[in-house]
């Protein structure tokens, strides 16, 4: 099985520069991390957008979509920020034949104390053995999408527990 692996940014691939929490997005770690860890699974990484997901448009996610529907991998992983990771797995819904994880991270991978390579073993292996849909990996969790958001007081994803209150 070969994975697809996606990046679009986030605080996963965040570089700060000060104190003050200027940053920007860099590069994406995530072939390193994958390497390092010694992964054997079929992958390839595809970087598509370096953005903050604050700053992700409806016309990013149309590119993050389109690119799922064009390639002929059935198995994705994409890394994303945070704050919206939600939003771009509701535009993905929908998509048949394709089992897509999104997983971001609460600190950057270059940081020492991270949850990305975490985050990132945890939809690795979860894209392995879910069914086709469409899915967040997050804080040892897999969650459907449009089932989970993040709480920004605690600092991770949870269950919705009433639809009615989606974010």
């Amino acid at each position: 099985m070969k994975i697809t692996i996606i990046t679009t940014g986030g605080t996963i691939d965040k570089i700060y520069f000060d104190r003050m929490s200027d940053y920007e997005v860099g590069d994406s770690l995530v072939t390193a991390l994958l390497e390092e860890a010694n992964v054997t699974a079929d992958y390839k990484v595809l970087s598509i957008l370096k953005k903050d997901s604050l700053d992700l448009t409806n016309s990013d996610r149309t590119l993050i979509r389109d690119t799922i529907q064009k390639d002929n991998t059935s198995h994705f992983v994409i890394t994303h920020g945070t704050d919206t990771m939600h939003l771009t797995a509701g535009m993905l819904r929908g998509i048949s034949g394709k089992v897509i994880v999104l997983t971001g991270a609460m600190q950057p991978a270059r940081s020492r104390s991270t949850d990305a390579i975490f985050n990132i073993g945890s939809a690795l292996t979860a894209v392995q053995l879910l069914k086709p849909g469409v899915y967040i990996a997050m804080n040892g969790r897999i969650f459907h999408a449009g089932r989970c958001h993040k709480n920004r007081k605690q600092n991770c994803f949870e269950e919705i527990k009433d639809m009615d209150s989606t974010p």
